[in-house]
């Protein structure tokens, strides 16, 4: 039995090896615009996990005695979901608009093994820092905030601009963690099963 992870992101990836698991990696491609669409009247939590669980679907039918976990992250900033920004400008215009603010991280969960499955949103508050026009422009330069959800990174040059998270560290990387042990428990399974 073993953790696959449906998702390419290189954050979610060390967590879980941080965490001491190898996880199997099989990045779902699911056109997210077009789910995020049709999905236009639920709640920002609600279309989090259903992206979510759109990734976990698309690997689970092929690892079915493995535990699948699928994840996406949205900031939820002035009650609009706000993606990854993509290019360097669109950075720097995202920046301008949450700097001095404080926004919620929505992390979608959704957690497969054997047909059973858990589906949860774990939502985090950032406060951004009241960050220099020269310091977004560099750091949007840089790449890093391209992407990633609410064009920054809390492990790396992001958290010299974040002045405070409340709620989960790890769901602001990428993938919760201690949601990931509740789920595990609520399969009959333990965290250290997976321990390499």
């Amino acid at each position: 039995m073993q953790l696959v992870l449906a998702s390419q992101s290189p954050s979610r990836r060390m967590i879980l090896e941080s965490g001491g698991v190898s996880p199997l990696l099989r990045p779902a491609n699911i056109d997210e615009d077009a789910l995020l669409a049709s999905l236009r009247d639920e709640a920002p939590a609600s279309r989090v996990a259903a992206l979510a669980k759109a990734k976990a679907e698309t690997v689970a039918s092929d690892y079915p005695q493995d535990v699948v976990v699928g994840c996406d992250s949205m900031l939820l900033l002035d009650g609009q979901l706000q993606g990854k920004p993509l290019t360097v400008e669109k950075t720097i215009a995202r920046w301008k608009a949450q700097r001095g603010k404080t926004a919620h991280l929505l992390t979608g969960h959704a957690v497969t093994y054997q047909g059973q499955w858990v589906q949860q949103t774990v939502s985090t508050a950032i406060s951004f820092g009241d960050v220099s026009d020269a310091d977004i422009e560099a750091y949007a330069r840089s790449g890093e905030p391209l992407e990633c959800a609410g064009a920054f990174t809390l492990e790396a040059l992001g958290g010299w601009f974040i002045d405070s998270i409340e709620g989960d560290p790890s769901s602001v990387i990428g993938l919760s963690l201690p949601l990931l042990r509740r789920c595990l428990y609520s399969f009959g399974l333990n965290a250290s099963d997976f321990w390499k």
